[in-house]
This record gives C-alpha cells, sequence and structure tokens, in this order.
C-alpha cells in the first residue's frame, strides 16, 4: 500500500516525470523528422502539444495507484476540517 503521506507531492512529480520523458521522446522524434516538425516557426508549441497529448492518458493508466492515495489523502483532509469546523461551531454555539 501506498503511504499517504505526501502522495499529492509524489504524484505531481511523477505526472511531471512523464510529461518530460514525453516530451524529451517527442522531441527527438521530430528532430530526426519521424515526425513532422510542425509549420513554419510552430516546432516548440507543437512539440510541447503533442507531449501533452501522448502523457495524458500515459498518466490517467501508469499512475492510478498515486492518484487514489493523493484522492483519499485530500478526503482526509477535508474530513478534518469538517470535523473541526463542526466542534468549533459547537464551541462557539454553548458560549453563546
Amino acid at each position: 500500500m501506498i503511504s499517504k503521506s505526501h502522495a499529492t507531492l509524489r504524484y505531481t512529480a511523477m505526472r511531471a516525470g512523464v510529461f518530460v520523458g514525453c516530451l524529451v521522446l517527442v522531441a527527438v522524434l521530430a528532430y530526426t523528422g519521424v515526425i513532422p516538425e510542425g509549420i513554419g516557426k510552430s516546432n516548440p508549441l507543437w512539440v510541447v502539444l503533442l507531449a501533452l497529448v501522448i502523457s495524458a492518458p500515459l498518466s490517467f493508466v501508469l499512475l492510478r495507484k498515486q492518484r487514489d492515495a493523493m484522492s483519499a489523502q485530500i478526503v482526509d483532509g477535508v474530513d478534518r476540517a469538517k470535523d473541526r469546523l463542526a466542534a468549533n461551531q459547537g464551541q462557539e454555539d454553548s458560549h453563546a
């Protein structure tokens, strides 16, 4: 089981890593002529957009466990905040 501690940071770093890997791959493929480099001066934008399109579904499939751990961490945090808010409202009501 993946630790819930720092799950958001871990997921974000891994998501960025998948994007950078795709960006390098697309840049190499464009540089070697395997894929078109773009139209005119659009090469950097083309490479970045293609890397985003490729990395999104890869991240969705490859990082499922990390995304679930991040979701659990966020839900736990929201639940704790709701509990604190309810406790604070209860204290304010008893002092009024």
